[in-house]
């Protein structure tokens, strides 16, 4: 009787805990699904993670640009060009992304493009910030790379 209840304990406890990583990838993709604009793009040291080299934050045309997420892994990228208030879509890039709630990965792979890895630092319903995890390089002059960061808002 005592093994019948151990193993029955064992099997409810793995039961619970795959539940509950299939219970956070859900909330996240949830959080992620919808339409993002880009805020702030920082390059920040890579000596210490903080020190902020260059800040832009998109003005004109590319303040509209659009990167939409989907609970079944699609995503896109839709953009804009012109000048002053006469903007026209000038794109769309399509693909699938892959998303990692454990080690907050997340890699996009757009239609004709090589895959683009990130990692994710911020997520809330309101919120993301991504760090770049490809094409950094030292832009300091300290000959450590400096990595760069996106943050985008709903």
């Amino acid at each position: 009787m005592k093994k019948q209840l151990l193993l029955l304990f064992a099997f409810s406890a793995l039961a619970l805990t795959s539940c509950e990583d299939d219970d956070i990838q859900g909330y996240e993709m949830d959080m992620m699904k919808g339409d993002w604009k880009t805020s702030k793009i920082e390059v920040i040291s890579g000596k210490d993670d903080k020190t902020v080299i260059s800040t832009d934050t998109p003005t004109g045309c590319s303040a509209k640009n659009i990167t939409y997420f989907n609970t079944d892994y699609s995503t896109s990228y839709t953009y804009y060009s012109g000048v002053g208030a006469d903007c026209q879509l000038n794109g769309k890039s399509e693909g699938t992304y892959t998303y990692d709630t454990e080690t907050k990965d997340l890699t996009i792979n757009y239609v004709n493009d090589s895959s683009r890895p990130y990692k994710v630092v911020v997520l809330t319903s309101s919120e993301m910030r991504l760090k770049q995890m490809f094409d950094n390089i030292d832009q300091n002059g300290d000959l450590i790379i400096d990595y760069t960061y996106i943050t985008y808002k709903r």
